[in-house]
């Protein structure tokens, strides 16, 4: 065990259209995109979901807590699962 001290690792993971859903914040409406998921130091993961305006326009892309769902926790769960595999494959700086 090497005495680099990581924090967390993350990655992004679009939801896709048949499982997004729309929250609000501040009287503005919200379509949630994608989903920022973060291994933890204890390996547990943890997961904000993040959204445009659903009016259109330059709207800050804005963070949600994640609907808790067997779809969305299994999306979850099976890109942690890929982005596993892919961290253990990289191929260095280029």
């Amino acid at each position: 065990m090497s005495d680099i001290d990581i924090n967390a690792l993350a990655f992004n993971v679009s939801i896709p259209e048949h499982l997004r859903w729309r929250d609000e914040r501040r009287g503005e409406e919200f379509e949630l995109q994608s989903i920022t998921v973060r291994l933890l130091a204890d390996g547990s993961l943890a997961a904000k979901a993040y959204g445009r305006p659903v009016a259109g326009g330059r709207g800050a892309y804005v963070s949600f807590a994640v609907r808790r769902s067997a779809e969305i926790d299994a999306l979850i769960t099976e890109a942690a699962t890929e982005a596993s595999h892919r961290w253990a494959a990289h191929a260095g700086l280029g």
